[in-house]
C-alpha cells in the first residue's frame, strides 16, 4: 500500500476516534439525568435511555476496533492481514480503515460456526 494512502487512513482512524470519544461523552452526559423510579417499563424516557445505552455500547466496540488498528499502525503492521500476513486490499482499508483482516480471511471466519454463548449453553442443558 502506498505510504500516503496508509497515512490518510490512519488519520481517518484518529479523527473517527476523537469523534466517537466526544459523542460517547455527550451521550453519557444525557444519561446523568434522574429517571422516575415509578416509570412504567414502556415509558418513553426509559425506552430512549435504553437506546442511548445500546448506542454507547456500539460506539465503544467500534472504538476498540479503531484502537486495535491504531496499535497495528504503531507496530508497523497496518494494512497487513493478521491471519494470513498478506496485504489488505487498499479499497477495503479505504472503506473500513480499522480492518485487520483481508476479505478472504474475513469471509472464512464468518463462515465458520460460532461457539454457543453461555445463555445458549444453559438452555441446552
Amino acid at each position: 500500500m502506498v505510504a500516503v494512502k496508509k497515512s490518510a487512513n490512519i488519520e481517518k482512524l484518529q479523527q473517527e476516534k476523537e469523534h466517537l470519544l466526544a459523542e460517547i461523552e455527550r451521550l453519557r452526559a444525557t444519561l446523568k439525568t434522574e429517571v422516575d423510579p415509578d416509570a412504567d417499563e414502556g415509558d418513553p424516557d426509559l425506552v430512549e435511555r435504553e437506546k442511548i445505552i445500546a448506542l454507547i455500547s456500539t460506539m465503544e466496540h467500534r472504538l476498540e476496533a479503531i484502537d486495535y488498528a491504531l496499535r497495528h499502525a504503531q507496530e508497523g503492521r497496518y494494512g497487513i492481514c493478521e491471519r494470513c500476513g498478506e496485504p489488505i486490499d487498499p479499497a477495503r482499508l479505504e472503506a473500513l480503515p480499522e480492518a485487520t483482516l483481508c476479505i478472504r480471511c474475513k469471509t472464512i471466519l464468518e463462515r465458520q460456526p460460532r461457539p454457543a454463548s453461555t445463555a445458549e449453553e444453559d438452555r441446552l442443558l
